[in-house]
């Protein structure tokens, strides 16, 4: 490598292999290329002076280096300043001692009810070994013939026969607790405790509005995981006292919260009565010690806390889907399944079978309610239309209903009378809008009041969103939301917004929710089995 040109003044480093060594600068030296060196060749830049202050700390920096032996070219003077910065800021913070302050208010995360499980082997897929493909093995392919039916449905079939529980009654045994152990007394007392009636009179819409905002979510104790899984229904106990709740997860099972107590898991106790997802729950209005779920798995079971079991109420193959109590004293029963069937059954008759059976005009019953004051009209939630049915009448060959809600473009999730006379009806639809109707009068073609615009596309992982009246009123009813941040919001039947529920804690989507039926108190269920409760 020949010698650089130096007359312009820019200093080149040479090829060791010449013999040449680089020459080096001082850190207060800098050569730079001069933009007139015609004029002044060879001429040397001193570098920009710097403030006092600076100046100290790179002298500062300077003997340091020195004191700790550092090579003379591995950091600039760049770098060592800033270095300085950062130990000096140390040595600051630390003198305030701002770390430790931001140690102790950072809250620590506890989770409350069901405790995580760490046996994480019960979760792991085993693959079947991995084979050769027949042309790799140099082999003629088999030619089989194609079956008549698909052997999937008779897999799906022999799996869900072979996974569901034994018929009649199933021990009611916690299986959060030790084994053989009794249900704590503290439920037995709660659960058959006398349920007082107050009447009180209906709060106006300013005074409803201000006891919605009076209601937050505890900071202590207000969230816990009841069950494993998404939540699928929730449902209060009517008794007014404490707080005990109920919610059905997409594995079967059934776990029971009851608040400011110590049984189970911090309050909360798990059963498992059902193999597949707890679709529908209620507490009888007439005997609130009885609770009724409904799951997939075809079984529809009554909770008896005082014999400790779960009792079969009814038992079909497969497919239930929802249901309600069709007469004042919660012994008849109407139900609906997937396959678009509707049964009557009576609690009073020996046996888990139906008393009638009826096939409606569509492919699917995704829900049904029953009139609250005239309990012989079933409304029943079809594909894209929703039906009134005189109850009566079903036996007919005919079955008209006697009145239609028209409107909705996709499947509907879910339609509810209004809890105290009737004459309003609240649907909840995939094309996102929620519809109110008029029905105080039965007409052919119920009208249309209001419709309210809400994303109600959840996707795959969530429950369907669904707007659930207040049963202390006949014009307000709650609903969760996708929108950001979370919250849960309640509507006034002429579309306005009366209140949303939001907290920091609230991060997924509620998809489940529930008012109490006496208390001011809104539960909310989430899809990894955690329930939020709010009361004022």
């Amino acid at each position: 490598m020949k010698p650089a040109n130096t007359e312009s003044g820019i200093p080149v480093l040479h090829s060791a292999k010449e013999g040449c060594k680089p020459k080096k600068f001082t850190p207060d030296e800098v050569l730079v290329p001069n933009p007139s060196f015609k004029e002044n060749q060879g001429t040397k830049r001193k570098r920009k002076a710097l403030p006092l202050k600076v100046e100290g700390r790179i002298e500062k920096v300077k003997e340091e280096k020195e004191d700790k032996d550092i090579q003379p070219g591995s950091l600039s003077i760049y770098e060592l300043e800033r270095l300085e910065n950062i130990r000096q800021n140390q040595v600051f913070l630390s003198s305030i001692k701002l770390l430790e302050a931001k140690q102790d208010l950072k809250p620590e995360k506890t989770q409350r009810g069901l405790k995580r499980q760490n046996n994480k082997v019960a979760w792991t897929e085993i693959l079947p070994p991995r084979t050769k493909s027949l042309r790799i093995q140099k082999k003629e392919a088999e030619r089989l013939p194609l079956p008549l039916e698909p052997h999937r449905i008779y897999y799906e079939v022999e799996r869900i026969e072979h996974a569901r529980k034994p018929e009649g009654p199933i021990s009611m045994e916690p299986i959060n607790m030790e084994e053989d152990s009794s249900l704590p007394p503290e439920l037995l007392k709660l659960w058959t405790e006398d349920l007082i009636k107050e009447e009180k009179e209906e709060l106006g819409l300013e005074e409803y509005r201000s006891t919605l905002k009076s209601m937050e979510l505890s900071e202590i104790g207000g969230v816990a995981k009841v069950v494993k899984s998404r939540i699928f229904s929730v449902a209060f106990h009517p008794c007014s006292s404490r707080l005990l709740m109920a919610a059905g997860d997409k594995l079967g099972g059934v776990g029971l919260w009851n608040l400011d107590s110590d049984m189970g898991d911090e309050g909360v106790l798990l059963f498992e009565p059902h193999v597949q997802p707890v679709a529908c729950m209620a507490f009888s209005r007439s005997h609130p010690t009885d609770l009724l779920t409904l799951s997939y798995d075809g079984t529809l079971r009554s909770t008896d806390v005082e014999k400790a079991v779960f009792d079969e109420v009814y038992r079909i193959k497969d497919g239930l889907r929802t249901f309600d109590f069709l007469s004042h004293d919660c012994s008849t029963l109407v139900t609906g399944d997937w396959y678009g069937d509707v049964a009557i059954v009576d609690r009073r008759t020996p046996g888990t079978s139906h008393e009638s059976l009826h096939s409606l005009d569509t492919k699917t019953v995704r829900c049904v309610h029953v009139h609250p004051v005239q309990k012989q009209y079933i409304m029943v939630a079809e594909n894209s239309i929703v039906s009134i049915y005189d109850a009566r009448c079903l036996k007919a060959s005919s079955r008209e209903p006697v009145s239609q809600l028209y409107g909705h473009s996709k499947s509907i999730s879910s339609a509810y009378f209004s809890p105290g006379t009737g004459n309003r009806v609240v649907t909840t639809c995939l094309d996102n809008n929620i519809r109110i109707y008029d029905t105080s009068e039965l007409t052919s073609r119920a009208p249309l009041l209001t419709s309210i615009q809400q994303n109600l596309y959840t996707g795959r992982w969530l429950s369907k969103l669904q707007a659930m009246w207040d049963p202390k009123r006949d014009d307000c009813f709650v609903v969760g939301s996708m929108q950001r941040p979370r919250r849960v919001q309640v509507f006034h039947e002429s579309g306005q917004l009366q209140h949303s529920f939001q907290d920091p804690e609230m991060t997924t989507v509620l998809s489940v929710t529930a008012f109490h039926p006496t208390r001011n108190a809104l539960l909310g269920g989430n899809a990894s089995g955690r329930l939020y409760v709010f009361t004022d």
